[in-house]
């Protein structure tokens, strides 16, 4: 869907559309429901919190609805002043928002480069004081912990770990119509100045999904009776 017709489906499904019984939602917060609704849809399918399956992709649906979005085997730069014989950073893209997977190419100066698996631990397990759970190069696995600076890395001391492959969910652009403002623009809430549109980059697939996650949103907001049952569809499909 474009983004207009996103709007068009989000007040037919609110049953706003003609009606004097809610004040109409201006543009502007309509393109706020419906970041929102994207944000969980997101969250929904890559890292659901509550969720007692964890993981990414558990069917091929999750896979359809998310695969636009996903950026595969980026590399990534090495920290150089904060590398040691211990262990190796890595920067994080600019618009990292969700891990998904990882491999880094490693060499241990006999055998030439390597792909290992990285590993996400717990920055209070004592992985690497574990003969079972430690990095290893003949295994190829490295430990590895998300922090401020980026993906730290743990190696033996005679292992080079040079690139980074990332695979990950980046911050998704805001979605906007903008376009059916006064001046073709406004100025939303993160203090950004938008013109024109801005189309949802999800499958369209998705789009259905994420509008009655905002037609839920907003009956919450305006305390419309039938909140219920829009909740119930959503959870139908």
């Amino acid at each position: 869907m474009t983004i207009q017709e996103m709007h068009y489906a989000f007040k037919i499904a609110l049953n706003k559309i003609d009606s004097q019984q809610y004040r109409n939602l201006t543009i502007p917060e309509i393109d706020f429901l419906l970041n929102q609704a994207v944000d969980l849809f997101i969250k929904m399918n890559v890292r659901p919190r509550y969720n007692i399956i964890p993981g990414f992709e558990k069917t091929q649906r999750d896979t359809d609805e998310i695969r636009s979005v996903v950026i595969a085997d980026q590399r990534l730069e090495t920290i150089e002043d904060v590398r040691t014989e211990n262990y190796t950073y890595f920067r994080l893209p600019d618009d990292y928002q969700y891990y998904i997977s990882a491999e880094v190419i490693m060499n241990n100066g006999v055998c030439g480069d390597k792909k290992g698996r990285l590993i996400v631990r717990q920055h209070d397990d004592r992985f690497e004081d574990s003969p079972f759970d430690r990095s290893s190069f003949d295994w190829g696995e490295i430990n590895a912990v998300f922090d401020s600076i980026g993906i730290r890395c743990y190696k033996e001391s005679n292992v080079t770990l040079n690139t980074l492959l990332l695979t990950y969910i980046p911050l998704l652009p805001y979605i906007h119509f903008a376009e059916g403002m006064p001046n073709n623009t406004y100025t939303n809430l993160r203090n950004e100045t938008l013109t024109g549109v801005q189309h949802c980059t999800l499958p369209d697939t998705s789009h259905s999904e994420i509008i009655d996650i905002a037609v839920l949103l907003a009956t919450q907001d305006l305390q419309i009776p039938d909140y219920n049952i829009k909740l119930n569809k959503l959870k139908l499909t």
